[in-house]
């Protein structure tokens, strides 16, 4: 069984779009790297304007940018490469993420090694990992919002004096009833997220599954769950609970008559070097075998 896939690869590559971590003047110089590599082999490098206040350069729209890039390429960590992955979801553009600082789960090229990467890349010897994504569908009054989580959808108590109950259903049928401080709807890539500080399992995130971990629940036979990836799970409370996806963003279950969540249409693609072992990436972070 092969644990990675390295058929697809990306096409005739003119233009990449990037993205910074938000607030963070230290990463002009990385950004000139790139700029200077990508432009030395005939790729056009656009930035978002929101990033180009940080680095001292021209911006376009995020939109533009996605739309004209052939990828995109994610300066930060993991959280800049979270938050790109679900604001370029639409557009479907592979995502390279380079990491300025500690080693992320997801960002594996260190500033260092760009210019070799990029080298990789010309040469096609790089693989695109496809991550399966949350939608998140929140109904109200005959309309429908979605939302697409990279990681995971918590649902948290907004009473912090007083224990939450949370119900989950599939084809009408309760699965569950949760109480106690919430609970994580996690995909494989957010296994190692909220979902493993609450308890939950390490899951391959190549894998295509939902993961479903209570947060300090109040039974303790209360356990994590993995569900199969078909599956559309409705979420129901009459308690007053905060709906975070990623960390990134917060909504009112009281304010939505509906809440469903199953796996999103497309997934998130991720570029990475053919060295990246997931294995000792967990053994780092985690410190196994140690």
């Amino acid at each position: 069984m092969k644990i990675t896939n390295e058929n697809e690869k990306l096409g005739t590559l003119r233009c990449a779009g990037l993205i910074s971590k938000p607030n963070d003047t230290s990463l002009a110089g990385y950004y000139e790297t790139i700029r200077s590599i990508l432009s030395s082999r005939g790729i056009k490098l656009l930035v978002d304007e929101a990033s180009a206040k940080n680095l001292n350069c021209s911006g376009i729209s995020f939109d533009e940018m996605c739309q004209k890039s052939d990828f995109l390429i994610s300066l930060g960590g993991d959280g800049t490469l979270i938050s790109l992955s679900r604001r370029s979801f639409k557009y479907n553009k592979p995502i390279l993420g380079i990491y300025a600082g500690r080693l992320g789960f997801l960002t594996d090229i260190k500033a260092h090694e760009i210019e070799l990467f990029l080298d990789n890349l010309f040469e096609n010897r790089y693989r695109i990992d496809e991550r399966m994504l949350l939608e998140i569908a929140l109904h109200v009054k005959e309309k429908i919002q979605k939302i697409v989580a990279f990681n995971d959808a918590v649902f948290l108590r907004d009473n912090i004096t007083k224990m939450s109950r949370v119900d989950a259903f599939v084809d009408g049928q309760m699965i569950n009833s949760y109480r106690g401080d919430g609970l994580i709807v996690s995909t494989p890539t957010g296994s190692t997220a909220y979902n493993i500080s609450a308890g939950g399992p390490v899951v391959y995130p190549l894998t295509q599954a939902l993961i479903l971990t209570p947060i300090c629940p109040h039974s303790l036979t209360q356990r994590p769950l993995v569900l199969p990836v078909d599956f559309e799970i409705e979420f129901k409370s009459e308690d007053d609970i905060l709906i975070v996806v990623d960390g990134q963003e917060r909504y009112k279950m009281k304010d939505y008559e509906q809440v469903v969540i199953k796996i999103a249409a497309k997934s998130a693609k991720l570029i990475h070097s053919l060295d990246r072992n997931y294995f000792e990436v967990l053994r780092t972070k985690l410190n196994w075998g140690n």
